[in-house]
């Protein structure tokens, strides 16, 4: 299993993004969350085998609809064992 983290930012934030970032990821069978951040960004934490990470990577350089990226940040952070149950929306 593998984890990262996404800072997302732009037009990210009231449009949905979290809400689709989690279909996405549920559908990739990942666990993890996703949740706004005060200056605007979105974070994403999630974790899983390493390709369907990617996957969710690469969808969330675009991400809902309404959304407009301008910039997303990755890290790599180590994982561990049933840390996650799910993939949730946080507050």
């Amino acid at each position: 299993m593998k984890k990262i983290k996404a800072i997302v930012s732009g037009k990210v934030q009231g449009v949905g993004f979290r809400m689709y970032t989690r279909a996405q990821a549920r559908q990739l069978g990942l666990y993890g969350y996703v949740r706004n951040l005060r200056n605007g960004d979105v974070e994403i934490v999630a974790a899983g085998e390493a390709e369907r990470l990617d996957t969710l990577v690469e969808w969330a350089k675009s991400g809902a609809p309404s959304a407009v990226v301008s910039n997303l940040q990755l890290e790599v952070m180590n994982y561990s064992d049933g840390e996650f149950r799910d993939f949730e929306i946080r507050r």
